[in-house]
């Protein structure tokens, strides 16, 4: 599915997101008041978990503090699709979930927020969408629309952005993959990024958490001085400026075999002090906004369902057994 931001070495234990444990690899509003992790960090308190995709008239977080656009990544790097075709889609994105194509369930997810009134979805298979009822009547209400993706994460990004209006007001950038996306993650995502300076809030979720849950997983971390974590394919660009950060991940694309580049752009001491880990992930990202020009924070998100995408077999397999669950309990 879209990577989020860049990753490298893969756990034994626990679940999928950025990770780097020596350097990047190829594969990704205003104001209230979140409570604070003990190193200083946002954390986010969740809220419960909501199931159904029935609008709300309201919710924990504000609807004010909300995106009112999201942007939803479904490019595949690989076109032959192997997962898809393992479980019988024309797409990765379109796998079934409980009876409708994942990315209709994600999007379906979105626009019953109180808040967010359109999505934009990027994908490089456009046509696979025609057909999909659901799609249709939301493009017809104006509710979606659709971008043909190109062949870089960073560059879907940017053009997703402006097409959803970042220079306007706050913009979500989430993945069709993330298909236990939920109230309960959203409300806790929104609602500490509105109470943090941050220009960019980017969800994580911490390996402990993760393992707690979900100990036969197997995930990718970042690894710092205070955890490792893993990322919850959540992003909000909350001003222009936050644009930085995708234009410099597209650089770190585009120098991608040629490491030395990226390690300069953060300077030596930042980077020898990452790979030793000696930084927390507060202090990371505090050089890190240094170096793009812009404000990065993280949201821990104490869910550990925010951090399961669907990348693999494994994933699928994992994402209806929880669904399966879920439906037992309430059933």
């Amino acid at each position: 599915m879209p990577e989020t931001i860049p990753s490298a070495e893969p756990a034994t234990n626990g679940a999928k997101a950025p990770s780097v444990d020596t350097a990047p690899s190829e594969e990704g509003a205003p104001s209230a008041d979140p409570p604070l992790s003990a190193d200083g960090g946002t954390s986010a308190d969740p809220s419960p978990s909501a199931e159904g995709a029935t609008p709300r008239a309201g919710g924990p977080a504000s609807a004010a503090l909300e995106p009112r656009v999201a942007v939803l990544l479904a490019g595949r790097r690989d076109p032959s699709d192997p997962l898809a075709r393992a479980d019988g889609a024309p797409h990765r994105a379109l796998l079934d979930i409980e009876g409708e194509p994942m990315l209709v369930r994600v999007a379906r997810r979105l626009l019953a927020r109180p808040s967010i009134d359109r999505v934009v979805v990027s994908i490089d298979a456009p046509a696979l969408l025609e057909d999909v009822e659901a799609l249709r009547d939301w493009r017809e209400r104006g509710a979606l629309e659709v971008l043909q993706s190109t062949d870089s994460p960073s560059r879907s990004v940017l053009e997703g952005l402006e097409r959803a209006g970042l220079a306007r007001a706050s913009v979500l950038v989430t993945t069709a993959d993330h298909a236990l996306l939920d109230d309960a993650m959203l409300d806790a995502f929104f609602r500490a990024s509105a109470g943090s300076d941050a220009d960019l809030s980017v969800g994580l979720v911490e390996r402990r958490t993760i393992e707690s849950r979900f100990p036969e997983s197997k995930r990718t971390y970042l690894r710092f001085r205070d955890g490792a974590f893993s990322g919850a394919n959540l992003f909000s660009f909350r001003t222009p400026a936050a644009r930085s950060a995708a234009e410099f991940w597209q650089r770190v694309e585009r120098d991608r075999k040629r490491p030395w580049r990226i390690a300069r752009a953060f300077g030596p001491g930042t980077l020898l002090r990452f790979l030793a880990r000696r930084l927390t992930l507060d202090e990371a990202l505090e050089r890190a906004s240094q170096t793009i020009g812009a404000r990065v924070r993280a949201v821990r998100l104490p869910i550990a369902e925010a951090a399961v995408d669907v990348d693999k077999l494994e994933d699928l397999v994992l994402v209806r057994r929880i669904l399966a669950e879920r439906r037992g309990v309430d059933g």
